[in-house]
């Protein structure tokens, strides 16, 4: 049985339609990315997928259930990190929000206990989780609300931008925590971002939805070919450098300071950061520059629906 089955979904909003006819399945254990710009009606069909909207017409289960008709007993088997909400309370800390969640889902005292000391472990809340919620920085908070939508233990969890304001550090964290949680415990996820680098290390297929409509489904690389999407390496030099042109998969598109920073484009399936690497220091073998330092420039969700739409 798929966790999520939806047929012909849509929902309007006066004269507006945010969802138009959707129609997806998520098979049982997958991560999926759900993608799209601003106002494509990804939030629109999470809350429809949980009960908190109804459909204007067409059908969806969640687990099994239909969302709305039973939203009390698939609270008890979902969990929902919305990045701009939250569920903790405001003025009592992690630890007295993850004792009142615990009592709300009706988990035995050792099951809250040891999950909760999981979590506690896992995602390095213990220098804070007896901090009231209103002081925590936004990276410590977005981990508290993970760890409170993981506390019983769901079959689905689905994330609404959850890594929106997080610093690299924060971000990569969570990532490896949510990567940990699947391989332990087999949950669904269904991830909906703007951040390419969720989806890259958290999914496996991807969904982009465009005015309420499925507009792509299938994997990041199948998207990235169909679309030519390609990613940016910026390398930091130790000295300035002549241009770094001709490195194969690759094109020169940013030069600073002379030469001191330089921008490579490339696709992901042509090249990897590697072998440019490799091709980049037998070019600067002469020079006496090296690589200093390297970051990596996702392509942005929205240049890749535009994409999408004009291939």
């Amino acid at each position: 049985m798929n966790i999520i089955e939806a047929s012909d979904l849509r929902r309007d909003f006066g004269a507006k339609t945010a969802v138009d006819g959707l129609t997806l399945s998520v098979p049982r254990g997958d991560a999926v990315g759900y993608i799209g710009a601003n106002g494509a009606g990804k939030s629109t069909t999470i809350k429809m997928l949980t009960g908190i909207l109804k459909p204007t017409s067409g059908k969806v289960l969640t687990c099994g259930l239909e969302p709305l008709r039973h939203r009390r007993q698939l609270a008890r088997r979902i969990g929902v990190v919305f990045g701009q909400r939250s569920q903790l309370w405001w003025d009592l800390p992690l630890r007295d929000s993850f004792r009142a969640l615990g009592a709300i889902h009706r988990l035995p005292s050792a099951a809250l206990s040891a999950r909760t000391g999981e979590l506690i472990d896992r995602l390095d809340l213990a220098e804070f989780v007896d901090t009231p919620v209103r002081q925590l920085s936004l990276g410590q908070r977005i981990r508290g609300e993970v760890a409170a939508a993981l506390l019983h233990g769901p079959e689905l969890l689905i994330l609404d931008e959850p890594t929106i304001g997080l610093d690299v550090l924060s971000k990569e964290r969570l990532r490896v925590f949510l990567t940990e949680q699947r391989a332990l415990h087999g949950t669904s996820l269904l991830l909906a971002t703007h951040d390419m680098g969720d989806v890259r290390r958290l999914t496996e297929r991807i969904l982009v939805v465009d005015h309420g409509r499925l507009a792509f489904d299938g994997t990041l690389t199948q998207l990235v070919a169909q679309v030519g999407a390609e990613r940016i390496v910026v390398l930091d030099l130790t000295d300035p450098a002549p241009p770094l042109a001709g490195i194969p998969g690759t094109r020169l598109v940013g030069l600073e300071a002379d030469g001191l920073r330089q921008r490579l484009s490339f696709a992901p399936g042509e090249t990897t950061v590697a072998a440019i690497l490799s091709a980049v220091a037998s070019l600067l073998h002469d020079t006496g520059a090296q690589v200093h330092d390297l970051t990596i420039e996702e392509p942005d969700i929205e240049a890749v629906v535009r994409k999408l739409y004009a291939s």
